[in-house]
């Protein structure tokens, strides 16, 4: 730094300077990163539904993953007569989902973005294209957690006394 600064602005202008070069690399790995986006093996895939009562966070376009690895994505969701969300699933023909499976809605993460996690289940019969799933799991909402979480230590802190 030049001479015609003072120690503490030449520190101040450096803290900032780095900052400022943390900021873009996040920016730049956020925009041309890594896109998580379901590719089917050729193109070729089959649809199920699933049921859930609440898809907080959940949009058309995300992904569903068994065992970790992306088998397809969501391609469609609409309410039943009920008020039930109805999540159409495109997957790769190439998996055979067993009938007793599950499908939860889970994030990568605290604040990640939400994905279908499809558990597979025992039996050798498999859902068939246009199915749907029997199990599932609705979305966690991050905001209802923390309150049960609270609300359990307050009430072991009150047992305590």
């Amino acid at each position: 730094m030049p001479e015609f600064y003072s120690k503490e602005e030449a520190k101040a202008i450096k803290t900032g300077l780095y900052a400022a070069l943390v900021i873009a690399v996040v920016v730049l790995l956020t925009v041309f990163g890594r896109h998580d986006t379901a590719e089917l093996d050729n193109g070729e895939s089959y649809e199920v539904n699933a049921r859930f009562g609440r898809t907080d966070g959940l949009l058309v376009g995300d992904l569903v993953r068994m065992a970790g690895v992306n088998i397809g994505k969501v391609v469609n969701a609409q309410l039943d007569k009920d008020f039930r969300a109805i999540l159409t699933l495109d997957i790769n023909e190439n998996v055979k989902i067993p009938d007793d499976s599950s499908a939860s809605i889970v994030s990568s993460g605290i604040m990640g973005k939400k994905y279908i996690e499809i558990e597979p289940g025992g039996s050798f019969d498999f859902i068939m294209p246009g199915g749907e799933f029997s199990y599932t799991q609705d979305a966690m909402v991050i905001e209802e957690l923390i309150d049960r979480i609270i609300s359990i230590g307050k009430a072991n802190k009150s047992e305590n006394k």
